[in-house]
């Protein structure tokens, strides 16, 4: 079986950028849609329903920010993986694209061989879905219909929250999750719970597993990898 043709969104008001990015897109074999401005990429996303999608945080009409809001509200790119591309490079700015639901968060200048080997890192990190709501990498299998995880052919026990936090990471391999959304979607407003609780459920959840794939960005949050 052929694998299907990844869909590509890229929106930028630089005309050049555009033309280089999809280029370069198209060439490794990816279907490509461009616009140049936020309205332009909302319009394109939803009747394309892309694999992934390049906003710049600087657009007319609709900044990138605001497009990946108003995405994201959407059940249909609930998972559609995003990268913001931008000049400005603090860490406050960084933070507020990943707040908004981005996977990541590029800078420019950038060069294509770069950007060709960011998107392609996301699209690998993906998980191999199987039936039901089970996730597999490697040797790890976290199967969310039966609250169970599977380290090396052995079941593991992870208490209820450590499961939902570990589920949650897992859906979106390389996305920093913040703190204060990890707090949000795995305890919500259940129980007032202190600063450390989380810190406290990561370490069990790496205890447990014996396995290095959650990943500690230091003063933001956390994230799970699988190389």
């Amino acid at each position: 079986m052929s694998t299907p043709i990844r869909k590509v969104l890229v929106a930028d008001d630089d005309p050049d950028i555009l033309e280089i990015l999809r280029y370069n897109l198209v060439q490794e074999g990816y279907e490509v849609f461009t616009a140049k401005d936020g309205d332009e990429a909302l319009e394109k996303a939803k009747k394309n329903l892309p694999d992934l999608i390049v906003l710049d945080v600087m657009m007319p009409r609709k900044t990138g920010v605001e497009v990946c809001q108003l995405l994201r509200a959407q059940t249909a790119f609930e998972k559609t993986l995003i990268i913001f591309l931008t000049a400005v490079s603090d860490d406050l700015a960084q933070i507020k694209g990943l707040e908004t639901g981005a996977d990541d968060y590029l800078t420019k200048p950038l060069g294509p061989k770069v950007f060709l080997s960011r998107i392609q890192a996301l699209f690998r990190r993906l998980p191999q879905k199987e039936s039901g709501r089970q996730l597999r990498f490697g040797q790890l299998v976290i199967d969310a219909d039966r609250f169970v995880v599977v380290v090396d052919g052995q079941e593991t026990s992870l208490a209820k929250k450590e499961f939902e936090l570990l589920l949650l990471l897992a859906q979106k391999p390389g996305r920093v999750f913040l703190r204060q959304e990890i707090m949000n979607l795995v305890w919500g407003n259940e129980v007032i719970v202190g600063d450390r609780t989380i810190d406290v459920h990561i370490r069990k959840i790496r205890q447990k597993l014996g396995i290095d794939c959650i990943t500690t960005v230091k003063g933001v949050g956390y994230k799970f990898e699988w190389s």
